[in-house]
């Protein structure tokens, strides 16, 4: 299948079965039998189904999410930039009670570093620099990513359908100033109850944060649908995503040097 024959039937098919997934509460097989693994466009109007569905259902659009921002990641699945998904004001697990949050078939649990945007991105110069300024300030995020596909089984076509394995968010308390420090020069330690399971850098997104940002922000605005002040954008993994098991204590803290920039935390509830 290419870009240039969006097969409509199909799409709504891959739609209606990653739906049935969220829904019932059981992963199914891949779509890229329907999408293919790596047609982009298609993938992308399979997750605007999804956006759309959701929005219909009441939830409410509150930012985005860059996944692939690994090299390591990008090579395993043969591409070559990252993917991007929405964020919706229920999947903030902090905020929302677990009844009234998306359903969890499959997690894992990341660390990253989130911005939250004080102007909009829709300018001509959205790079690093220019991005930099929009952002009202930063915090430390976990990021429970989850797949409606059985096994994590997933392709570049798959993951992008699927909202781009979005789960849940948790915010830190703590409001960073990039004036104050680099992203790309972030280190990065998560623990699980209270043993070390990841570790990372700034520099592992996409060789900085500020890059995934710029390279967001471009995306979205080519796309018609450009960042706007407010919005959350959870940047992309520092280090390696773990399975999130019931009951288990995950903490993530950032590092300038020795200096503690920021915490983050999250329980997930006994089932």
């Amino acid at each position: 299948m290419t870009t240039n024959a969006i097969d409509s039937d199909r799409v709504r098919a891959a739609a209606e079965r990653l739906s049935r997934a969220a829904l019932g509460g059981e992963p199914v097989a891949p779509v890229r039998d329907l999408i293919g693994p790596d047609d982009m466009a298609t993938a992308y109007a399979v997750q605007r189904i999804g956006v759309r569905e959701r929005v219909a259902a009441g939830a409410r659009m509150v930012g985005r999410k860059i996944g692939l921002t690994a090299e390591a990641v990008q090579r395993q699945l043969g591409v070559d930039q990252p993917d991007f998904g929405v964020l919706f004001d229920d999947m903030d697990a902090a905020a929302t009670p677990a009844g009234r949050r998306p359903r969890l078939l499959q997690p894992r649990i990341e660390a990253e570093l989130a911005f939250v945007l004080g102007a909009d991105l829709d300018a001509e110069q959205l790079d690093p620099v220019g991005v930099r300024g929009a952002v009202e300030y930063a915090v430390p995020a976990l990021e429970i990513v989850d797949s409606r596909i059985a096994d994590w089984d997933i392709s570049f076509g798959d993951t992008v359908a699927d909202n781009a394995s979005s789960g849940w968010y948790v915010l830190g308390g703590e409001r960073l100033s990039i004036e104050e420090f680099e992203p790309r020069d972030i280190a990065m330690s998560m623990t699980v109850d209270g043993e070390i399971v990841s570790t990372g850098t700034g520099s592992a997104c996409l060789g900085d944060p500020l890059h995934a940002l710029a390279w967001l922000a471009r995306t979205a605005r080519a796309v018609g649908d450009p960042l706007r002040a407010g919005e959350i954008v959870l940047s992309g993994a520092l280090g390696p995503m773990v399975p999130l098991r019931p009951g288990a204590r995950v903490r993530s803290e950032l590092f300038i040097g020795t200096e503690v920039l920021g915490a983050v935390e999250f329980t997930l509830e006994e089932r």
